[in-house]
């Protein structure tokens, strides 16, 4: 092996690790919604757990990126610890995939379909696909689909590569005395460990690994503690990750640690100790490609079985290593770690939106109910309500602006830019809460109170200002334009009302019903009503100028008041409803 060959094996090391990154990156970001939808099945039942863990892994191709998602998803408070061990368990069997994929390369057959299904036959076809999707499609989703099967051609190009490298390390004693010294299962647990740790990713090692197979001179006795020790490595990347973590979150790092530990020490104790009595002929033998798949699948496999029944033992395990304090943990609502899968930080956007969004909205009911009914404790409820939209806002606006720098697929993207544009509405909304409730406080220090037929006219408004509240936030939360094409007719109605209001009022002042004192309440109250129904309009407009890819709301204002015959007949229909007797 010259100097050359290992500029090679180097080239096709980096075109490998490349390749895997970059198909690993587009599949999740193609796998957004489905991703979404594991996610949301994740339940306090552990094989569900299990299920969720392998299928995320399996469809992005790194348990390294799940685990982090998974320490992520604990440190925001959506996952208990027992929750997270399941989905990490089914993140270790999920990798095995990647395994099976690369043992492709090592297919050898004289059958004209059998050499169809090796890489060197099929991957060449892939790469054309690729970069023609890649420079012809102007549709994103095509686009993706090309990155990932070029992603896919360079790493199967580099496994390629590098096993042609390696080739002539069959001929040097050196290469075959290392291998041989890694027979010794510790020194290969730790070697294994140390390779996966430095690149961060079980599957390249697990491909690295399968590469050196192709030389013949890799056996089942080297192979089966470095497999063992590729597992334990992973565990690194969780570990980093879970630093500056709420407790539950480190502890999810330490069974993540465990669980590979215990399961190499007892498989690797169980499987040398009868090999001992029995002497496995095996053992001796070259691995192959798909031998290492099967060993990595099988391992991982029976270290689920082994200790899946006794994850309660792990997490106990987990809080005696790391335990509990008098200081209560701190939950990261959201948490930057999950930026990594930026999808999945965007779901977890919109439902820390939508949690904002009806805190918002109680909090403008909960002051409209007190002009009538007056309660301290429940004005500074109303107070504290408001404190916390903004902290809503301020992360909320923060963390987009952030995940806005990932590569997001279109409609991701799409939805990011619509949280950007809502929260400032719903902020606004709790704002004007507040000022309702200083015309109430204002009222209830003053000795001040509304006369009968100013009562009855500011529940008309303060009903409809509530439906339309009701519609905006119905629309958001089911991303209904439908709903949200009800909005802008009972807004209208609001603004009418509103000058109705203010047109009785004056009467009421010139024939002496009413005080220029409480003028100026009532005055704030209609001001602060029409502009929460105001922004429920800019929701609903926003709803559905998005469902159309556009982000023009006043263009789309603009046009339904133009005349349309629905909004006329919507509009007739809020206004009878809600009539002034």
């Amino acid at each position: 092996m010259n100097l050359f060959d290992v500029l090679t094996l180097v080239g096709g090391l980096s075109l490998f690790l490349f390749g895997m990154n970059l198909m690993g990156s587009y599949l999740e970001k193609s796998a957004g919604s489905s991703l979404k939808m594991l996610l949301s099945k994740l339940t306090s039942r552990k094989f569900l757990g299990f299920l969720t863990g392998m299928g995320v892994t399996a469809v992005i191709q790194s348990s390294s990126a799940t685990t982090v998602m998974v320490v992520g998803f604990v440190n925001s408070g959506l996952l208990s610890l027992r929750q997270a061990i399941g989905v990490i368990m089914g993140a270790n069997v999920g990798t095995t995939v990647t395994s099976w994929i690369l043992s492709l390369t090592g297919l050898e057959s004289g059958n004209f379909f059998v050499k169809l299904l090796k890489p060197s036959s099929f991957t060449p076809v892939l790469a054309l696909i690729g970069i023609i999707l890649t420079m012809v499609s102007k549709k994103e989703r095509k686009k993706d689909i090309g990155m990932i099967l070029l992603g896919f051609a360079v790493l199967m190009f580099g496994m390629e590569t590098m096993s042609g490298a390696v080739a002539g390390l069959k001929e040097i004693p050196e290469f075959q005395n290392l291998l041989l010294m890694f027979t010794n299962p510790i020194l290969g647990v730790l070697a294994g460990a140390a390779l996966t740790a430095i690149i961060q990713s079980s599957s390249a090692s697990v491909g690295i690994l399968q590469a050196l197979s192709a030389t013949g001179q890799v056996t089942y006795g080297a192979a089966i503690p470095i497999i063992m020790g590729q597992n334990i490595g992973t565990t690194v990347t969780a570990l980093l990750s879970s630093v500056g973590t709420n407790k539950n979150a480190r502890r999810t790092a330490i069974v993540h640690l465990l669980f590979n530990v215990v399961g190499t020490v007892v498989w690797l104790v169980i499987f040398y100790g009868i090999n001992a009595v029995v002497q496995f002929a095996f053992v001796a033998n070259p691995i192959d490609q798909l031998g290492i798949a099967v060993v990595h699948t099988a391992f991982n496999l029976l270290c689920t079985a082994l200790l899946f029944p006794f994850s309660g033992l792990l997490e106990k395990l987990a809080c005696k290593i790391i335990p509990d304090t008098q200081a209560p943990d701190q939950i990261q609502i959201l948490d930057e770690r999950l930026l990594a899968t930026p999808a999945v930080a965007l779901s977890r956007c919109t439902e820390v939106a939508e949690t904002m969004a009806r805190i918002a909205m109680d909090a403008m009911k909960t002051a409209c109910a007190s002009v009538k009914n007056y309660d301290a404790k429940v004005a500074q409820a109303v107070r504290e309500t408001e404190d916390e939209v903004d902290q809503y806002e301020d992360m909320l606006g923060t963390y987009l602006v952030k995940l806005g720098g990932s590569d997001l697929s279109g409609a991701d993207s799409r939805q990011a830019v619509k949280l950007l544009h809502l929260i400032g509405d719903f902020e606004r909304i709790s704002d004007h809460a507040v000022n309702v409730l200083e015309s109430a406080e204002e009222m209830q220090n003053k000795g001040l109170e509304f006369s009968e037929h100013a009562k009855k006219e500011l529940s008309v408004l303060t009903a409809a200002v509530g439906e339309v509240m009701d519609l905006a936030l119905e629309a958001f939360l089911n991303n209904d334009p439908v709903r949200a094409a009800q909005v802008e007719p009972l807004e209208e109605v609001v603004d009418t009302l509103k000058e109705q209001l203010r047109t009785r009022h004056i009467l009421r002042l010139q024939k002496g019903e009413c005080t220029i004192e409480l003028g100026f309440v009532w005055s704030d109250l209609l001001t602060n009503l029409e502009r929460v129904a105001d922004h429920c309009s800019n929701i609903a407009g926003c709803v559905i100028e998005m469902s159309h890819d556009s982000l023009d709301v006043h263009g789309y204002l603009d046009n339904v008041k133009g005349g349309s015959l629905s909004f006329r007949e919507a509009y007739e229909a809020y206004a009878r409803k809600y009539a002034l007797l």
